[in-house]
């Protein structure tokens, strides 16, 4: 295992309540309603994706660019305030820099809002911090992961991803990486290379070394 790559949102940090209210606070200035079930499409996906979603679901007349400066502004503003780091996840971290194994940070979000996560968390206990600013194409497409390790110089199939979503899923596998995944608003089913648990508490060091590729 040459390094362990994170997810961010509902992996790392409980994130993804926030993205919850602020979506919802977005949609009533677009004159239109947001439930969970609208938030479970975006799991996972870019800013993008979001803002043309809601555009379309509310059909407001409002520009792209508009809409994505509310969403960034809000995010910033809640997470800067701080998040918190969900259970497990900062103990693995430290347990992987204690045995020297590089860790890197893979977000499908914007550097602003991954910035504004790492004032609570530390910049600096990762080698290598991936956003949507740094790739051309987000996840499910494996570039993100790639990128990743193209930066620390590792081979991606012998990298372990840790995801919450089935697009992350998707990238990572793609990318040639194992995968633990910790579901959080969807379902991911077990498959070969992959891990499926309830939690980060449940794996340890030992255990992501014990993962067969994908």
């Amino acid at each position: 295992m040459q390094a362990v790559f994170f997810d961010m949102d509902g992996l790392l940090v409980d994130s993804e309540r926030v993205w919850l209210e602020i979506e919802t606070e977005v949609m009533a200035r677009l004159g239109a309603a947001w439930t969970p079930e609208h938030q479970a499409h975006l799991v996972g996906g870019s800013m993008e994706r979001t803002v043309d979603y809601m555009l379309a679901v509310s059909g407001a007349d409002v520009p792209p660019e508009t809409v994505r400066e509310w969403m960034t502004t809000g995010m910033v503003a809640r997470l800067s305030a701080g998040v918190r780091v969900l259970p497990g996840a900062s103990e693995l971290l430290d347990a992987l820099r204690d045995e020297g194994v590089p860790v890197g940070l893979v977000t499908s979000s914007l550097k602003e809002i991954a910035d504004a996560v790492l004032k609570s968390v530390g910049r600096d206990r990762f080698d290598v911090v991936v956003t949507a600013d740094d790739v051309t194409r987000t996840k499910p497409d494996p570039e993100p992961y790639l990128t990743a390790a193209r930066l620390l110089g590792v081979e991606p199939v012998r990298c372990v991803v840790l995801e919450d979503s089935p697009n992350g899923v998707a990238a990572a596998t793609a990318a040639g990486c194992a995968v633990v995944a910790v579901p959080s608003l969807l379902p991911i089913e077990p498959a070969p290379g992959r891990l499926v648990v309830s939690s980060l508490t449940e794996v340890g060091v030992a255990d992501l070394r014990a993962l067969p590729p994908a």
